[in-house]
């Protein structure tokens, strides 16, 4: 008899360090998780109104538009509109899918071949790095500069015939950094000259401070045929369980992202979409109210880990909810994690989930609690780090 075997595909796919960190945290009793990046809040209350009113509609639990819900996309116009300088027509197209990273996942398939090229940013979105190889593409890693922005001359220079994208995500997961306008316009202007496309993750448009503004390179004018844009409302709206995102695409890549979406998923879930067009009624002001919370944990994590660490070795954490943190020493970052969870009951992300292989780092979620927990938690990392560092 032959053996039966995997996919040598998969194989080579890295295990999603979430579930890993995940199961441990499950594992170790009242420990308290700065792992999964998610918010503290859930849906606004109209979206509940709104998806318990769609359970009594027959056409909730049937089949839907494997491009979106007619009512879904038209709030995605206008909020994209109002939101983002991006207007929508023409030479593009907007489509729903079931959450960020699935657009991801479709936007490879629709645009690569096996053997193709994907340049990613590192440090990067691993779902990124993990999609891009399920596809058999090739991930090209160009690292950013000492401030986490975009380096434009290596890009430049890893563009080759087999490249067909660039990728980047503002605000940044896992730095937390906000790309400046001038750096994403100059990457989307690379990509026009070189014939290949720019993808833009926006995931975490909303989160901002001390400030700092967020930049969608599709408002461009130029923009349209080559620039595809990632929408989520898992951070924004509290919905990472309802799994709705959207995307921006040229319209050239409609019948490949049909054919993609139709297959994966037939439709993104009709109830989720009618909590979504009433999530995205309430608007970015509903988002504005829940932030400041974070952006209250985002400062007592820095002013509390810099004595500890030196405010150089934090990550610029300018947007998104995350800290990038870097240790001294050459401990294994998965150790350091499963150290923090088995004898301090503090869950994080190992950095070199991430593509951070010269360093050891650690990637901190502080946006999932507040009050007493985050005390709690910001006490026990701590707590926990300081125990590594005496180690190190």
């Amino acid at each position: 008899m032959i053996p039966i075997g995997g996919s040598r595909r998969m194989a080579a796919v890295q295990s999603p360090v979430i579930q890993i960190i995940g199961e441990l945290v499950r594992d170790t009793p009242g420990a308290i998780s700065l792992g999964q990046g998610m918010v503290y809040y859930g849906p606004p209350q109209e979206s509940i109104v709104a998806a318990a009113a769609a359970m009594g509609d027959p056409a909730t639990h049937r089949y839907g538009s494997a491009l979106g819900h007619p009512l879904l996309l038209e709030q995605c116009l206008r909020k994209l509109a109002a939101d983002n300088n991006i207007r929508v027509g023409g030479d593009t197209e907007v489509i729903v899918t079931a959450g960020g990273n699935l657009a991801f996942h479709h936007t490879v398939l629709a645009i690569a071949d096996p053997g193709d090229e994907i340049i990613l940013l590192r440090p990067y979105y691993f779902n990124h790095e993990m999609a891009v190889r399920m596809a058999n593409c090739v991930d090209v890693l160009v690292d950013v500069d000492a401030d986490y922005q975009p380096d434009l001359e290596r890009i430049a220079a890893s563009i080759t015939t087999r490249t067909r994208a660039v990728v980047t995500v503002s605000p940044n997961n896992p730095s937390g950094a906000v790309y400046s306008e001038e750096r994403l316009r100059a990457i989307n202007k690379l990509c026009a000259e070189r014939g290949i496309y720019h993808i833009h993750d926006e995931a975490y448009e909303y989160f901002g401070f001390d400030g700092q503004t967020t930049y969608s390179p599709a408002s461009d004018p130029n923009a349209a045929g080559h620039t595809i844009s990632l929408f989520s409302l898992s951070k924004s709206y509290g919905f990472a369980g309802w799994r709705i995102g959207y995307m921006v695409v040229p319209s050239p890549l409609l019948p490949a992202l049909g054919k993609i979406q139709d297959t994966t998923i037939i439709c993104p879930p009709i109830v989720s979409q009618m909590a979504a067009v009433a999530a995205m009624q309430a608007g970015k002001q509903f988002v504005n109210s829940q932030v400041q919370p974070i952006a209250e944990a985002r400062e007592a994590f820095v002013n509390e880990l810099s004595p500890l660490l030196g405010l150089e070795n934090i990550g610029p954490g300018g947007g998104a909810f995350y800290l990038l943190l870097s240790m001294p020493g050459d401990q294994k970052p998965l150790d350091i994690a499963t150290r923090l969870i088995k004898e301090f009951g503090i869950g994080i992300i190992p950095g070199d989930a991430f593509g951070i292989k010269d360093r050891c780092t650690l990637r901190v979620s502080y946006g999932s609690i507040t009050g007493a927990a985050l005390d709690e938690g910001l006490s026990r990392l701590k707590q926990g780090l300081k125990a590594v560092l005496s180690n190190s």
